[in-house]
């Protein structure tokens, strides 16, 4: 890669040029996802009614992004990419990037200056050291172990109370904490983690927490595939600028929030066309499991059948027939459509984002961190159909494929390089077992499964994992017509 290029410009680049916004916001978890999604609609919102929203971003492990951001003053590229070509867009919403597992203490600083009035997060399903089957904080997380025996922590529960107890003690009001992660009433879920978690460091700030502070649910839409190698190759090619942490994303976006924050204090996001709304719940169901249930749906039979990308994937016409089928049969018919919206346009829309050929999301991504992702995407939608006695074929061969996914190894024998913070003890319950007895075992891990959704799905899913065995992911999913 060219190594004597510049880095990439404000978008003004010239001495009258107005400073960059001071800070109003911390974001824990800078990745791809939020640099292509709630960083441009800030950006955005700054653009049209000002305001001081700044972001300071904070990496909780890798100095990666750091790494990438520093060296360019952290202003990157956005790329756009649309069937018909690509469009660019330079962002320098953010300010600054920390990296926690160097300086805590920074991190604890940025968080309790008065002039930060929203904590966001992005840090996936994992990160909030909960019990993903109940939703309530697991005390034996390491994360959350040492969070309680250490002022200085590494977990973002953690982070939160923290920082929230250094205001507390300074007068300082909270501030707002703002989830964007894919969790059912993502707001209720934090506010329950960092209240309990609270509560076992000191009783009276829990307290201040319960009353003073906000945590508004939100969903949020957008599919940023990983940026690779090339296409920071590609973009340098075809602006003459090296920028070393682009994003890439597709053109649609959207953003419901709970217009629910701490004296009332938010950039104007309903200006560039956020959804401010009182109940962002059915928004949320609606995106879970019609958006990313059936992406996990497709990751794991996907990749089992040999596809790279999601766009390959329902290329192929059993994978298109599937998806289609699991919308109209066993999703929609759970769903209850939020103000204005009309779910069956909803999925031919999702169905024309997922083919879109210029957006490279890899299957073997989304298939990361199933564990924590399962009860939320896919295990809901199939107990209210269980519930309401219809049958769900295509979903329980979704988790069936997962649980050939997380054995280690695909239909040809290679090995599958399984990320999720539960692997080892997947593997080793998967290699315990034999034949569609795996599929038993695993539904015995409390952690995902309870024991009633469990007894629920035993049969359906047990099913569904012989097939697998039987005749291959893709013969299972044309089955299925």
């Amino acid at each position: 890669m060219p190594s004597n290029l510049p880095r990439p410009p404000r978008k003004v680049p010239s001495p009258s040029a107005p400073p960059r916004p001071d800070v109003g916001i911390v974001h824990l978890g800078l990745g791809a996802f939020f640099r292509a999604h709630g960083a441009i609609y800030i950006q955005e919102a700054m653009a049209a009614s000002g305001g001081a929203w700044g972001i300071v971003g904070v990496s909780l492990r890798s100095p990666e992004i750091r790494d990438g951001l520093k060296p360019q003053d952290c202003v990157y590229t956005a790329v756009e990419q649309g069937p018909e070509g690509n469009s660019v867009q330079t962002i320098d919403a953010v300010r600054d990037v920390l990296v926690a597992r160097e300086d805590p203490e920074a991190v604890l600083a940025a968080m309790s200056a008065p002039e930060v009035r929203i904590v966001s997060l992005t840090v996936t399903e994992k990160g909030y050291c909960h019990d993903p089957a109940t939703g309530r904080l697991n005390p034996k997380h390491p994360d959350i172990v040492h969070d309680l025996q250490n002022a200085l922590p590494v977990s973002a529960p953690g982070y939160l109370v923290r920082a929230l107890d250094r205001r507390w003690k300074q007068g300082l009001p909270p501030f707002t904490v703002m989830t964007c992660d894919n969790l059912p009433e993502n707001g209720r879920l934090l506010r329950g983690v960092v209240q309990e978690l609270a509560t076992m460091i000191d009783t009276k700030l829990a307290e201040w927490i319960d009353t003073e502070c906000r945590f508004p649910s939100t969903m949020i839409d957008r599919i940023v595939p990983k940026t690779t190698e090339d296409d920071i190759q590609d973009l340098a090619n075809e602006t003459g600028v090296l920028d070393a942490a682009p994003v890439m994303h597709e053109p649609f976006r959207q953003w419901v929030v709970e217009d629910n924050f701490v004296d009332a204090a938010r950039p104007d996001l309903r200006a560039v066309g956020v959804m401010l709304v009182d109940n962002v719940l059915p928004f949320e169901h609606m995106k879970l499991r019609c958006l990313n249930g059936t992406h996990s749906a497709l990751a794991y039979l996907g990749y089992l059948s040999g596809h790279e990308t999601i766009a390959d994937t329902v290329a192929d016409t059993a994978f298109d027939r599937y998806v289609k089928k699991l919308w109209s049969a066993e999703i929609i018919p759970v769903l209850e459509a939020p103000p204005g919206a009309d779910l069956n346009a909803y999925a031919d829309q999702l169905f024309a984002r997922y083919a879109n050929p210029s957006i490279r999301h890899r299957t073997w991504q989304i298939a990361m961190d199933g564990s924590q992702k399962l009860p939320q995407r896919i295990l809901g939608t199939i107990a209210e159909n269980l519930a309401a006695g219809r049958p769900v074929p295509g979903l329980m061969l979704a988790v069936a494929g997962w649980m050939r996914y997380v054995g280690g190894v695909d239909e040809t024998g290679a090995a599958i390089d399984v990320k999720d913070p539960l692997a080892e003890t997947l593997r080793n319950v998967s290699d315990n077992a034999h034949g569609v007895n795996k599929a038993r075992a695993l539904l015995g891990i409390r952690d995902i499964f309870s024991e009633e959704i469990a007894r629920m799905m035993e049969a359906g899913v047990v099913s569904a994992y012989g097939r697998l065995l039987e005749i291959g992911a893709r013969a299972a999913v044309e089955e299925l017509g």
